[in-house]
């Protein structure tokens, strides 16, 4: 399903409708189909390389656990980048976030305590983003990258530059373990995903979030409050950059201001590559689960093949540029008489 919105056409404001995203089935959006035809390419390149390791569940379970972090993080970039934002500090919320809940004055209280913990401290970057945005009128791109370097900062002056093991057995048995046979972690990023799709979708949050990344002044005409959806929608952000931080420490057992680092570039290329325009006003939630899958599946083939990581980037920077250059050519045909 494309998540994608209509332009807004203001004639008078006290009628002035929201738009809503076009819902036709996502299997005819040629866009979904050739990301899908690029992941099952992958797919077979890795089971031809290495046919005793890919598909085994030991594999496919490893590939789904490395996705679901950086796979939480992409639902919130998800929602900023269609608003028409940029976040450049996720990464550094999950490191402090992930520092956090982890000290031993947090662990102390206990898993419940380290879980609201790691959240609010997402979600409090997050609205601070969202307020130096819209209400201090600062460029997203300086506001987040304030942020990026105070985040990490911070995190490195609670925690010493050390690393901070978890040793409470309830957060670990809880966060490591399997529920009806599936890793927890893939379940966190699966409810995340399902519940962000729906507020993305089938609620006026996220018609209002197409809104404002397509024509804010005229969702302003319309009567959406736009600072504050704006601040909102970075809140949302952050909130998944603390659950992000959870599932990092739980698969790491161990909180450190080296978390989450390079998370910003690899949550903005999956958006991108799943079709998010850059500019706002259009975007999916499905592209970018399909972007997150195809980053994480080639990094899995390079590993199992013992390939260089710089070999790795060069393939990832390749991608995000055709990526770029679709879009580009996307907007163009679009737009010309």
């Amino acid at each position: 399903m494309t998540d994608q919105a209509e332009s807004v056409r203001v004639t008078d404001p006290g009628k002035t409708r929201l738009p809503q995203p076009k819902r036709s089935p996502w299997r005819a959006d040629p866009r979904l189909l050739g990301l899908t035809g690029v992941l099952v390419v992958l797919c077979l390149l890795g089971q031809l390389t290495r046919p005793d390791q890919f598909f085994t569940d030991g594999n496919i379970s490893t590939i789904l656990r490395l996705a679901a972090a950086i796979g939480v993080v992409s639902v919130g970039m998800t929602f900023v980048i269609i608003s028409g934002g940029i976040d450049l500090s996720v990464g550094s919320i999950v490191a402090l976030a992930s520092v956090w809940l982890t000290t031993l004055a947090t662990q102390s209280y206990g898993p419940v305590v380290m879980v609201v913990c790691g959240a609010l401290v997402g979600l409090g970057c997050g609205l601070v983003n969202g307020v130096l945005v819209a209400y201090g009128k600062v460029v997203p791109f300086i506001a987040t990258l304030a942020m990026y370097v105070a985040a990490r900062g911070l995190a490195e002056r609670i925690s010493g530059r050390r690393t901070q093991v978890v040793s409470d057995p309830g957060f670990l048995a809880f966060f490591r373990g399997d529920l009806l046979g599936v890793p927890v972690l893939i379940w966190m990023f699966a409810l995340v995903f399902a519940v962000g799709w729906v507020l993305l979708n089938r609620t006026t949050f996220g018609r209002r979030t197409f809104a404002v990344g397509g024509n804010a002044e005229a969702s302003r005409l319309a009567g959406i409050n736009v600072k504050r959806h704006t601040a909102l929608v970075y809140g949302v952000a952050g909130l998944c950059c603390g659950i992000a931080a959870l599932m990092v420490v739980a698969r790491t057992t161990a909180g450190a201001s080296t978390n989450g680092m390079l998370y910003e570039l690899d949550a903005i290329a999956a958006v991108v590559i799943g079709g998010t325009l850059l500019t706002g006003g259009r975007g999916s939630l499905l592209g970018t689960l399909i972007g997150v899958l195809i980053f994480t599946v080639l990094s899995n083939i390079f590993t199992l093949n013992n390939l260089d990581t710089d070999i790795q980037n060069i393939a990832k920077g390749v991608i995000i540029v055709l990526a770029a250059l679709l879009q580009f050519r996307s907007r163009k045909t679009r737009t010309s008489p």
